[in-house]
């Protein structure tokens, strides 16, 4: 379990002044959710992120992963080899030759033996649909495979928590895509913990639950469903909602009673033809 208690990060400036990140936030993440955690630039998602495995230290208040404080730098080790992180460029997190190589360098680190980290390899490429690359040169790959093959890279660490920093920022609409798949099936076939932020409104929709910041702070939380019939709120959080849905809220103008919480194409299709 993930445990943010009170969190406040104020960041220090040239100028000598402070500017406050995150303010005040609590917040619970349970072990086997998948979270999306929502917001423009500048509002303070991905500070958060970077507390989850020490890259930041709170200002005030705790992050406690399974009970251990990440402001206690005994916890560092522990801390850092439950949870993995990857960021928004895949460029930065490849290092190696080929593929197998590249996923096989964290558990080098980690003292792992030889035929234990062949395994790893072997089935975190499996996980991410990737395992007939092992041979292929990073730099020959599509940004959406570079990113499954940094994701492989954290899997074969076996952390319990997966963060995800805004990871299909720098992608186009197909490697997005293969990013998500790859997520989803973590999540829900490897019961591993996700935490995916994002500003892309449509990689939330199959989460388990949506946290909306603004300003530091959780504005909105809630399921999927929940959190996109707000249409009005999201747009004043300069945040676009899923086409389907924002379709449904305007017909809901003029058809009294038409549902606004609606996310798919076949549930639109349903609602106009019942």
């Amino acid at each position: 379990m993930i445990e943010i208690r009170n969190l406040t990060h104020k960041y220090r400036l040239n100028n000598n002044q402070e500017l406050t990140a995150v303010k005040n936030l609590t917040l619970t993440i349970n072990k086997g959710e998948f979270v999306v955690i929502l917001g423009h630039n500048g509002s303070g998602k991905s500070t958060l992120a970077k507390h989850l495995n020490a890259l930041l230290l709170p200002t005030e208040g705790k992050v406690l992963i399974d009970g251990m404080d990440t402001g206690d730098a005994n916890n560092l080790w522990q801390i850092r080899q439950r949870v993995g992180m990857v960021f928004q460029n895949p460029d930065n997190q490849l290092i190696a030759t080929t593929v197998e190589e590249d996923v096989a360098f964290g558990p080098e680190n980690l003292g792992i033996p030889p035929e234990k980290i062949r395994q790893r390899v072997d089935e975190a490429l499996k996980m991410v649909g990737m395992e007939e690359y092992a041979q292929k040169a990073p730099h020959l790959l599509s940004g959406g495979q570079k990113q499954r093959v940094a994701i492989a890279g954290i899997i074969a660490m076996r952390p319990q928590y997966l963060i995800l920093d805004e990871p299909t920022a720098m992608l186009d609409p197909s490697g997005r895509e293969e990013v998500i798949k790859t997520i989803r099936k973590l999540n829900k076939d490897e019961g591993l913990t996700i935490v995916h932020i994002t500003h892309f409104m449509e990689e939330a929709v199959f989460a388990g639950r949506v946290i909306v910041m603004e300003g530091g702070e959780i504005v909105l939380e809630g399921k999927p469903r929940e959190v996109f019939s707000q249409v009005s709120l999201l747009k004043k959080l300069r945040l676009d909602v899923p086409p389907i849905t924002e379709l449904a809220y305007l017909l809901g103008k003029d058809i009294p009673g038409f549902p606004q919480d609606i996310m798919t194409v076949e549930e639109m299709v349903v609602a106009l033809c019942p």
